[in-house]
This record gives C-alpha cells, sequence and structure tokens, in this order.
C-alpha cells in the first residue's frame, strides 16, 4: 500500500494552484472589491451570488450554504473526490512530483478504479478513435462527415474519431498501455460478455464528450453500419466519471463565450453542436441522450454567472412531437436558469446541421438572433391541445395555461402575457387575471414548480435553496450555520452555535463586533498592513467568543510578527493555513470566511489606514474596558486598603486614561 502525499508536495500544490483558475473552470467569477471575485455558488441554488473567492489566501467561501476551503478542498467537493486523488489531480494540472512516505511513489497505477486512472484511459481512448479515423477502415466514417459538411479541419477541432469494428482493438491498445480489464469495465469503454470483456463502441463515428475543464469523461458513438442492430447513438453508460444529467457536449468549447456574451444556445444533437460552432456561434452545446434537465441548467448557469435578464438562453429543437416534448422540458428549467430563455424552429423543421448545408452560416445565425420566447412557445404548444372553439375547450386551456404564465417572474411579462392568453382565448381579461392570480397562489402554497411547501430561494447571504446541500458547512453539527452575506448588508441573522463550546455568533448589527470581525479580516488576508500593535492585544479585547477563538489562534500562529515572516516568503495562504491549524476544527469555517470575506475599503492606497484604524480601535476599546475596569476598583475599594492602594489604582487609571488620550490624538 503505497504511503501517504509529503505534506511539502500538498503545501507546493496548494501554493502553484491558482484557486481563481480552477475555480474559473466552473464559475464566471467577477472582481468583488480588492483582491476578491464573486460568482454564483457551485453547491448550492442561488440567484445573487453569494460564493467569493479570496486568491491572495487561496481560499473560497459561501456565504449562502457556507461551504468553504481551498484549492484542494474545492475539487473534492465539486467532482466528489477524495483527498488524496484531488491532491495528485492538481499536481498533474501544475506540474508538481509529488512524493509519498513509507518509501512509496505514486500509487501503483494510481490505484485501479480511481477517477485520475480512468480519466487517462479515456484520454488515451481519444487519441486511439482520432488515429483511427485516418485508416482505410475508416471511409465511411469520413464520408458520413463529408455529407454532412464537416471536413478533416472541423473533425480535429471537435476530436471526432472511429471505432473499428472489430471487438476487441481498443481493447488491446489499452491493455498495451497498462490498464486492467476492471479498470476499463469501470471506465465504460468495456462491455462485460460471456467470454469476458470487449469494446462498447463498434464500427462507429465517436466524439469524445469533456468536462468544463476539458477532460475527456465518456463518448457519444454514432451507428455506420446497416447490419449495426445498435441504437442509432451509443454513449458512455453511467459510470464514476459519466454522468449523463451533468455533462454537456461541447462545453469546453463553448464555456469562454458563453462566459463573455452571456448567451448559450442548446441544441440536440452533436453534430447540430458542430454545425453552430463552425458558423460563428460558439455558445452551443447539447445534452447527451437525456433531456435539459436542472443540473445542465446549474451548470449554464454558474458559467454564465449573475447576469438576470441581460443573460439568454436559447433552446433549438426539431419541429416534430419530440422537439416539442423537449420544449416543454426544457421550459421547466426557467426557475433553476435565472434567465430569459427562448426557442428557435428552423423552417420545415431543419435542424442546425440541415440548415448550415441547405442555406449556409448566415441562415444557422439568424435562427438564434431573435427567437421568440419560450413562454410564448409553450402557451401556444398548451393551447394546441384544445379545442378554443368550445367552452369546455377555452376552459380547459385556461386551467392548464394559467400556471404557466404565473410561474413568469418579471410583473411586466407576466401581465402582457395575461392579456395576450386572453386574446388567444378570446375570454374576458378579469376572468384570465382572476385564473392567473389563483394559480400563482396555489404555487406559492406548493413550494413553487417542482418545489416544497416553505422552500425558500437562496438570495445573498441566505441558505435553503433548491438544491441546497445539507453537507455544507452550515449544517454540520457543532459548526457554524449559513452566515451573513458579505458585509452583512444591514441583515440580522440569528444566532448560531460554534462547536461544543456553544460560542454564539455575534449580532452583524453589533459595532463593536463588526470591528473586531474586519481587524480579523485584515490580519488575516493583508497581514503585511497589520501594525504591532495588534500582539498587544489580549483575547479578553475581543468581546465575541467566536472571534476571540480566531483570535487565539491567530496569537498561537505567532501573531501579527510571525504573519509578516509567512506571508512574505510564503504568502497569505500559508499564513492563513498556519492559523487554521491553531484553531479548533470547529473554527476553521469561521477562519475561512474571515478569510475570504471581501474588505469595504476598495482603494488600494486607503488599505494601509484601514488596516492600522481598525486595530487602534480596538487598542482603545481595549484601554476603554480597562479604565472602567479600574474605575469600578476604585469604586469598590475597601477603606481598610490604606492610601498606598488607592494612590496605586489612581496612577493606574491616570496612565490609562493618559494613553487613550494621546492614541486619539494621533489618529
Amino acid at each position: 500500500m503505497a504511503g501517504r502525499i509529503r505534506r511539502e508536495d500538498v503545501e507546493a500544490v496548494r501554493e502553484r494552484a491558482r484557486i481563481e483558475d480552477i475555480v474559473g473552470e466552473q464559475v464566471a467569477l467577477k472582481t468583488a472589491g480588492v483582491g476578491s471575485m464573486k460568482g454564483l455558488c457551485p453547491f448550492h441554488d442561488e440567484r445573487t451570488p453569494s460564493f467569493h473567492v479570496r486568491p491572495q489566501v487561496g481560499l473560497y467561501h459561501c456565504f449562502g450554504c457556507g461551504e468553504g476551503g481551498d484549492v484542494i478542498d474545492f475539487v473534492q467537493k465539486v467532482d466528489g473526490l477524495p483527498f488524496a486523488e484531488a491532491v495528485e489531480y492538481l499536481a498533474g494540472r501544475v506540474g508538481v512530483q509529488l512524493r509519498y512516505e513509507e518509501g512509496g511513489g505514486p500509487r501503483p497505477g494510481l490505484e485501479p478504479g480511481t477517477r485520475q486512472r480512468l480519466l487517462e484511459a479515456h484520454r488515451v481512448a481519444a487519441e486511439f478513435y482520432t488515429e483511427q479515423l485516418l485508416t482505410p477502415g475508416a471511409a465511411a466514417a469520413r464520408d458520413f462527415l463529408a455529407g454532412r459538411g464537416f471536413d478533416r479541419s472541423a473533425a480535429d477541432q471537435f476530436g471526432i474519431g472511429y471505432a473499428p469494428q472489430g471487438w476487441d482493438g481498443l481493447l488491446r491498445h489499452l491493455r498495451g498501455r497498462g490498464f486492467t480489464d476492471k479498470e476499463l469495465v469501470a471506465s465504460g469503454l468495456m462491455s462485460q460478455g460471456n467470454r469476458g470483456i470487449y469494446d462498447r463502441f463498434r464500427g462507429r463515428l465517436v466524439w469524445p464528450i469533456r468536462e468544463v475543464t476539458g477532460d475527456t469523461v465518456g463518448f457519444g458513438a454514432r451507428r455506420l453500419y446497416d447490419e449495426d442492430q445498435g441504437p442509432k447513438y451509443l454513449n458512455t453508460p453511467e459510470t464514476a466519471l459519466y454522468k449523463k444529467s451533468h455533462v454537456l457536449y461541447g462545453i469546453d468549447l463553448a464555456k469562454r463565450e458563453i462566459a463573455r456574451t452571456k448567451k448559450v444556445v442548446v441544441v440536440e444533437g452533436y453534430t447540430d453542436v458542430m454545425a453552430m460552432h463552425l458558423s460563428g456561434v460558439g455558445t452551443a452545446i447539447a445534452t447527451c441522450g437525456t433531456a435539459f434537465g436542472a443540473e445542465h441548467a446549474r451548470i449554464v448557469r454558474r458559467l454564465m454567472g449573475d447576469v438576470g435578464d441581460k443573460g439568454a438562453v436559447v433552446f433549438t429543437f426539431d419541429g416534430d412531437e419530440a422537439g416539442q416534448k423537449a420544449a416543454m422540458k426544457a421550459h421547466e428549467q426557467q426557475g433553476v436558469l435565472g434567465v430569459p430563455a427562448y426557442v428557435a424552429v428552423a423552417d420545415e423543421g431543419m435542424d442546425p446541421c440541415d440548415l448550415r448545408q441547405r442555406k449556409g452560416p448566415d441562415a444557422v445565425r439568424a435562427l438564434v438572433d431573435s427567437p421568440p420566447p419560450l413562454f410564448r412557445f409553450v402557451l401556444r404548444r398548451q393551447l394546441a391541445d384544445y379545442d378554443l372553439s368550445t367552452v369546455e375547450g377555452r376552459a380547459g386551456a385556461l386551467r392548464e395555461a394559467a400556471p404557466t404564465v404565473a410561474g413568469i417572474p418579471r410583473p411586466d411579462l407576466r401581465e402582457g402575457y395575461t392579456r395576450e392568453l386572453a386574446g388567444w382565448l378570446g375570454m374576458d381579461l378579469r376572468t384570465v387575471q382572476q385564473a392567473v392570480r389563483s394559480a400563482a397562489r396555489s404555487t406559492q402554497a406548493g413550494g413553487g414548480p417542482g418545489g416544497r411547501p416553505g422552500q425558500q430561494g437562496s438570495g445573498p447571504g441566505g441558505a435553503g435553496g433548491p438544491g441546497s446541500r445539507p453537507g455544507g458547512q452550515g449544517s454540520r453539527p457543532g459548526g457554524y450555520g449559513p452566515d451573513s452575506g458579505p458585509g452583512d448588508r444591514g441583515r440580522a441573522v440569528e444566532a448560531a452555535t460554534v462547536g461544543v463550546a456553544q460560542m454564539p455568533m455575534p449580532d452583524p448589527r453589533d459595532p463593536v463586533a463588526t470591528t473586531e470581525r474586519r481587524a480579523l479580516e485584515v490580519v488575516l488576508q493583508l497581514p503585511e498592513l497589520v501594525p504591532v500593535e495588534f500582539d498587544q492585544l489580549d483575547a479578553e479585547t475581543f468581546g465575541a467568543p467566536a472571534y476571540r477563538a480566531v483570535h487565539t489562534a491567530v496569537r498561537a500562529a505567532g501573531g501579527a510578527a510571525q504573519a509578516k515572516v509567512l506571508a512574505g516568503g510564503h504568502g497569505a495562504g500559508a499564513w492563513v493555513e498556519a492559523v487554521r491549524e491553531q484553531a479548533a476544527a470547529p473554527v476553521h469555517s469561521l477562519i475561512t470566511r474571515l478569510a475570504v470575506e471581501p474588505i469595504p475599503e476598495d482603494r488600494p492606497d486607503k488599505l494601509p489606514g484601514y488596516a492600522r484604524g481598525l486595530v487602534m480601535a480596538l487598542v482603545e476599546l481595549a484601554l476603554t474596558r480597562h479604565i472602567a475596569d479600574l474605575r469600578g476598583r476604585l469604586q469598590r475599594l475597601d477603606p481598610d486598603a490604606g492610601p498606598d492602594a488607592q494612590r496605586e489604582l489612581f496612577q493606574q487609571l491616570l496612565a490609562a486614561e493618559n494613553q487613550r488620550r494621546a492614541l486619539r490624538e494621533s489618529a
């Protein structure tokens, strides 16, 4: 059994793996103050970004669900990996050669069945398929591509390959590269039969299906030969890597354009994605053998970011019954998408690939330039099922369409569609308005479409939105509850408890607690700016038990003096990690939050004064408390104590008051 990864190598991975790059592959990040970035949380549904990344300290924290940590934690949570595999994945990304304790080298074959090993098998398989496309036996595959207007450069751009007709072409190749049969079955590249394992894809054109990161996690394969009795399209089965509800074909190619334009075009097939991209629509993606679902919507939304009505998702469907059903299914995800959705259907029911061949790239671009809203398409589709010439038909159509109109989030659009619906039905406007209001009340009572009674959305600093993960830090027994949002936005939060000590989280409206929090944020994020006076503060300076616990960890890690040394030599992230190591486990999430929360002062030249002002405010607060204590002791002094005791207390009081006066005059 291989040993643990050496600590210094883990630290090297943390230092070299830029958290903003790794997170940015999953989340559209934008600047949020000095040295801070924010985006929509990948761990729970939200409409307003509460997920913050602090590149300088190498940490992230969501103020909605409480998830937080460093770059390794992020990879673990977003990909569901154990610690060692997350480190190995990042080490491969940033070029760190890992060493193992107990004499172990890299885990043998990265331990058969692990994610890294499966990814490597897919990488080798993708190379094999692309090489096979150039062989004489792949003529049918090349003819298929040419017949749809795709040349060699297009095949290269999309990584298209060919799976040869034999039963073991890929099997022999992968065995020759050291992969075991167990790994190959686990990868989904092989199928298990009575006589052993064999290639899953045979005699087919093959498209690699990649994650946002660009890693190949599966394949889609198209039948080429008449004697093939299998399905027209065959995809990788569900595996540890490939979940069809979590993958989108073309997302690796489209992600940058999606982030730039805040627009997504969802098509139905692999060749449609190709046609769109080759026609200049670089935001096109497709689902893989399944309908566009909630997890697909979340992936798209994270890439677009918090754009509201400025974003757009355009669905292109065939005009057949299957396309109609797909449009209705997509409509169910509008709430998750959080942006306006549209639907584009080409004339004569052509798909984008056909449209490009028959009418050229301009027609493809025109198809998605000004499509009708999806709400309108859905309403017309609903009404088509009823005979509107009869009273019964109109009543039935209203019952079905009213919830759709009630679900339109913008009041002005909801009112507009209410009027249109009344016109389409030939019914009195007030009757339709009443039906829509009634549908809205029913929806709210049921928690919204697809929701649960009483379910709350998650805004900034909120928790419990659809898809909220119970495994977040905000819900762990003994952990911090969901945080207030960055800067708290003037909202009070209910007291949460921390660990077995039951330390209450301070009320964010308390100005003293706010000063304590802001000072600790500066100590963790900008240690080079913290004045030496911080190290003069004792634990009792911090009135909030939670912040006192963080201060204790800071002092145990060496205080402001050591912070400057660590941060100067290894970066602020090393300093934060040193503080975390000195804290009890329940305090770790609070330290992460303080290390990530945006600094209110967004002018770099003002930061030194801001940092000093906070620390000196705490020094003055400590002096004020000390003065109050001395005065109380003087008042309670036993008359029999004698003049010397009284004189000593009075001198201490005078010295403290002079120190406070000097502090105020120097401010």
